[in-house]
């Protein structure tokens, strides 16, 4: 196997301006893949994803005699070459074709084991990972030098090895009567009942969440392991359960909120929080072992809540409403101002947001639908540093009208007052949250 020392070596002997993409393959491309654990047998060049072909794709050889060099069966991780003299820099044109690219590649028919892919050309280089639909950063796009090679390739291995099996959603935006909790809530319950394992945690001080599910905290609370770390954060988790007619069976997990959490809406007071607003990742990161997705309900207002919501958050899942063109400009400014600042604070590159989609009215409003789609165009084409198609595009296409859209069904918010979720009384309720569930994160 390559060593580090060789792999850095061989970065050192490229030149700087290398135009010829199979020297980055064959001197940095394949040696890096060696250095991440994977033997030859293990590394399969040229690998058709269903979506087009990527330069390598390597799983381990775990069963004999299912070698992945020739069985070509289930990849585990797939790796895009570009050479020196494409720009692969934050924010530019070749960087994005390139991130669509490895995204495409990921959720290709072939590619469906797979849970990790990265972009390089020696001298930038960015691993995302795929969970179900979801395809997000895990690392910032990082800048390479002979300097820093070894400590990079040390990371990537450690992520790709330490996997974290949780996705972690915010459902966010920046104007509340959008459905944020009642998403939560919903969403938390027809994960659960496709048989993931779900956690949701109420962040927000008015306890919505906790409220509509009967729950009260324990005698620790949540407000109590964000003072002090030395708290065990399985100790604040409760267990959602429904009684049925064959008994009472656990749907999923959730963090209640505690009145002491309502300080926190005190500036001085969160800023008694060791590490503030970093604090939230901090104290979900044990759990993003133990649950197939994290849920976070937070409140409108870009404050503590919100802003620790979006750090601890993978994907950032924005609910509007068609009638009130209020929330998709907000919306936009979650987009556009609040993610890209948790992203300049992160340093891994994430979060990233996931299309917007219409919560609370029916595709048949077509008043509401015409306006809301005047409203889109405008946005899009006032935003000059942000394409914001890609955000929208799920809506508005011909045939495709009720796609990502939850209808204004009363039973919805009615179900709360039976502590309830709706998608847990009534049968329609849970196939559009199962739609939802099914076009943003579940690939079946």
């Amino acid at each position: 196997m390559t060593s580090v020392i060789s792999l850095r070596e061989k970065l050192g002997r490229i030149s700087p301006r290398e135009r010829v993409e199979q020297v980055i393959v064959q001197d940095f491309a394949r040696p890096l893949l060696h250095e991440l654990g994977f033997g030859d047998l293990e590394i399969r060049p040229e690998f058709e994803t269903g979506c087009g072909e990527v330069d390598f794709a390597a799983r381990k050889n775990t069963q004999h005699p299912d070698i992945f060099f020739n069985s070509r069966k289930n990849p585990y991780l797939l790796l895009e070459v570009k050479s020196r003299t494409v720009n692969l820099s934050e924010g530019s044109t070749a960087y994005r074709d390139a991130v669509d690219q490895i995204k495409r590649y990921l959720l290709g028919e072939h590619c469906k084991s797979a849970k990790w892919g990265i972009v390089t050309n020696a001298n930038y280089i960015q691993l995302w990972r795929r969970h179900g639909k979801v395809v997000h950063p895990v690392t910032a796009n990082l800048a390479i030098n002979l300097d820093n090679i070894e400590n990079i390739v040390h990371d990537l291995r450690n992520k790709i090895e330490n996997y974290e099996r949780a996705l972690t959603i915010c459902v966010y935006n920046n104007k509340g009567g959008v459905g944020k909790t009642t998403t939560v809530i919903n969403l938390a319950g027809a994960l659960a009942y496709k048989g993931k394992k779900v956690l949701a945690v109420d962040f927000d001080s008015q306890g919505d969440l906790t409220r509509s599910l009967g729950a009260t905290p324990g005698k620790v609370t949540l407000t109590q392991c964000l003072k002090d770390p030395r708290i065990d954060v399985h100790t604040i988790v409760q267990t959602y359960r429904l009684k049925t007619p064959k008994g009472i069976v656990s749907v999923f997990n959730l963090i209640p909120r505690d009145s002491e959490l309502e300080k926190l809406t005190d500036s001085q007071n969160a800023a008694y929080i060791q590490k503030g607003t970093r604090r939230l990742r901090d104290l979900l990161a044990p759990l993003r072992r133990e649950y197939d997705y994290i849920l976070i309900d937070c409140p409108t207002q870009w404050l503590y809540f919100s802003q620790s919501g979006l750090f601890a958050a993978d994907v950032i899942l924005i609910p509007t409403r068609p009638d009130d063109l209020s929330s998709l400009n907000n919306a936009v400014r979650v987009i556009t101002k609040f993610i890209p600042e948790t992203v300049k604070s992160r340093h891994d590159g994430g979060p990233i947001a996931l299309p917007i989609f219409f919560n609370g009215v029916s595709s048949k409003n077509q008043n509401a639908t015409k306006l809301a789609n005047e409203e889109i165009q405008k946005l899009i084409k006032q935003e000059k540093d942000m394409d914001l198609t890609p955000y929208f595009r799920p809506l508005f296409k011909k045939g495709n009208e009720d796609k990502c859209i939850i209808p204004d069904y009363a039973l919805i918010s009615s179900a709360t007052f039976d502590r309830i979720p709706a998608v847990l009384k009534h049968k329609k309720v849970l196939e559009y949250y199962q739609k939802l569930a099914g076009e943003y994160f579940i690939d079946e």
